[in-house]
């Protein structure tokens, strides 16, 4: 898959896990989060994407960023449930667009899957993060002016 606005947004194969989990985990470590290694994380993600129901969506060569998507039935319809699970860029590669092509990717894949919804979660404090979702339709669904849980049809 290649982003209308930004070629640079693949779809992760098994071959990538190594690449994944080293996002992964750098994500984890700017954050100050616990994190397995990335040699753990890169084999629970080749279980992962191998299994079918998760989706990662890679930005640049590098790779420079990487959007992790769950899809699983839905409840209320006959469609899938679409959570982002995460979103990250390199801090050496954001301003640079590659966030949005990310989000953008993923929203056409979560339609073009059959999704009916798209959720996510994020902080109160990323600012950025949450302005980003919000450009692109999500809506706050916890109430309140801060973070929470987002929500929008792709």
């Amino acid at each position: 898959m290649k982003s209308s606005d930004d070629d640079t947004v693949r779809r992760a194969a098994v071959g990538d896990a190594a690449a994944i989990g080293r996002l992964l985990y750098n994500f984890n470590c700017e954050y100050e989060e616990p994190t397995p290694d990335p040699s753990v994380l890169a084999v629970r993600l080749t279980e992962l994407l191998e299994a079918g129901e998760t989706l990662v969506l890679l930005a640049e060569t590098g790779p420079e960023g990487l959007a992790v998507l769950r899809f699983r039935p839905a409840i209320w319809s006959s469609g899938l449930e679409c959570y982002l699970a995460e979103l990250y860029v390199a801090p050496a590669s954001r301003g640079r667009g590659l966030g949005r092509a990310l989000m953008e990717a993923a929203l056409r894949e979560a339609r073009e899957r059959g999704a009916d919804t798209v959720d996510l979660g994020t902080s109160e404090t990323d600012v950025v993060a949450r302005g980003l979702y919000e450009s692109l339709g999500f809506t706050n669904r916890e109430g309140g002016g801060g973070g929470g849980r987002g929500s929008q049809s792709p």
